[in-house]
């Protein structure tokens, strides 16, 4: 398999270069929406929230702690949700190309990925200049990112494969995923901290998998620590699980899909 996508890295890079021009084609603003669009909405967040969050933050007394906590969690979160939602939605936005062209389908969703991963990058270092500029850069823990980021996007794509199957078959996939994409969201400590929480609740918030990975970002970019990496064992297993089932699923349903596209 790695041979042939290998092989075929022309046709994945070059739909990545055309994807990100495409996007942004006749906009003034090109590839800066990019940027402005996920800094809107931290902004909104910053200007309600911050004022109420920023002392609930145990131990962190920074000027801007409140906006980096939100930032290292939104960022994050919507690289997950950008791989998850547009992984289940590839193969039927690219149905005809899938009748059309005989490549290997696996291609599609590592386009998904490197798309994902470009647009977040971008934003991405965009924080981490603002970090440097505002003293807050976190130092040598900072390198802990890169392994969280690997276990994020595992998880992502796994879901996103296992549903971008089963959407096929069931056209209602689509809309449950954007549905469960937004309570998730809420129900992971991103705009608010574990502490505020009431003891019943937080329980049910830590048995969330997505806690204990947003979790580790916060403690990495906010506090300067190092993730607690035993709790990361539980995620981590449900990104390989994940991608094993999606994988699973996708080769023994390949032949199916086409027909029914």
């Amino acid at each position: 398999m790695l041979s042939r996508i290998w092989a075929y890295r022309g046709f994945i890079l070059g739909n990545v270069r055309r994807e990100f021009q495409s996007k942004y084609q006749n906009s003034l603003l090109g590839s800066a929406w990019s940027i402005l669009q996920p800094l809107s909405m931290i902004l909104v967040y910053t200007v309600i929230f911050a004022n109420v969050m920023r002392a609930k933050l145990p131990g962190v007394y920074s000027t801007f702690a409140y906006s980096i906590y939100l930032c290292s969690g939104t960022l994050t979160w919507a690289l997950f949700a950008d791989i998850t939602s547009r992984s289940q939605s590839v193969f039927l936005d690219n149905a005809n190309l899938i009748k059309k062209v005989n490549f290997p389908r696996i291609c599609l969703p590592i386009i998904v990925i490197l798309n994902a991963t470009l647009n977040f990058a971008i934003i991405f270092g965009i924080f981490t200049l603002f970090l440097w500029f505002t003293d807050s850069f976190p130092g040598w823990s900072f390198i802990a990112i890169l392994p969280l980021l690997i276990i994020e996007v595992a998880f992502a794509i796994g879901l996103g494969i296992t549903c971008g199957v089963l959407n096929v078959f069931f056209r209602d996939v689509a809309q449950l995923v954007g549905v469960v994409l937004q309570f998730w969201f809420w129900l992971t400590p991103i705009v608010y901290p574990m502490t505020i929480l009431p003891d019943t609740i937080r329980s049910w918030i830590e048995r969330n998998p997505m806690t204990s990975l947003m979790t580790a970002y916060q403690d990495v970019l906010v506090t300067g620590h190092w993730p607690h990496w035993e709790t990361l064992w539980p995620v981590t297993l449900l990104a390989l699980l994940s991608c094993l089932l999606g994988y699973s699923l996708f080769r023994k349903r390949a032949g199916e899909m086409t027909d029914e596209l």
